[in-house]
């Protein structure tokens, strides 16, 4: 069984900067939101856990956690998507003349700049740790949570439930939502159920 979550909500989400690789922690609402996760999701069950090295979710993840005694593995390849100098900007997906408006509205006419990370090199980076990670342990039946972020998340839920690149924001996970994927035998084929 395959389990995604979004880290906590931090004080760039709530002015609406784009974070990034920026490492912004968590703010106390974020704290609050990853304890009340962690006791609605008690009865889950996880063999490992692998978070983004940023420090909002690895936060998440280890308060999320706290008392299980579950493995907690940082992987460099689950880091938000990159917006290189444009990270720091508010409300950007309000501004038609900014450079990243088109990733939130046309996310297949996105052309990034400004040392931003393109989609493709973000769904490559995440694709190889399911194939390389995720897609063995699964296949060994372990329970595998992953926490990370918005973009990142996606990417590998869209790869997963085979949604186009042109609706990319449409299935966002709020912060602190978990997306399970309960068909072990779907989820190997490239396709699985969530709820």
């Amino acid at each position: 069984m395959l389990y995604i979550m979004r880290h906590g909500q931090t004080d760039w989400n709530t002015s609406h900067k784009l974070q990034g690789r920026t490492d912004i922690p968590l703010n106390e609402n974020g704290r609050r939101m990853a304890v009340c996760a962690r006791e609605k999701y008690a009865e889950l069950p996880f063999d490992l856990c692998y978070s983004s090295p940023l420090k909002r979710a690895r936060e998440t993840a280890e308060i999320f956690l706290e008392g299980r005694g579950i493995p907690l593995i940082t992987d460099e390849r689950l880091m938000e998507l990159s917006f290189g100098e444009y990270e720091g900007i508010e409300s950007v997906f309000e501004k038609p003349g900014h450079p990243v408006y088109q990733l939130f509205h046309t996310p297949v006419e996105y052309v990034p700049s400004g040392g931003s990370e393109s989609l493709e090199e973000l769904f490559l980076r995440t694709g190889s740790f399911l194939s390389k990670v995720i897609i063995p342990q699964l296949a060994e039946g372990k329970n595998i949570l992953i926490v990370g972020h918005g973009a990142m998340n996606l990417s590998i839920i869209n790869r997963i439930l085979g949604i186009p690149l042109k609706d990319f924001w449409k299935r966002l996970p709020g912060n602190c939502e978990v997306v399970e994927f309960e068909n072990r035998k779907c989820l190997l084929a490239g396709k699985a159920e969530t709820h």
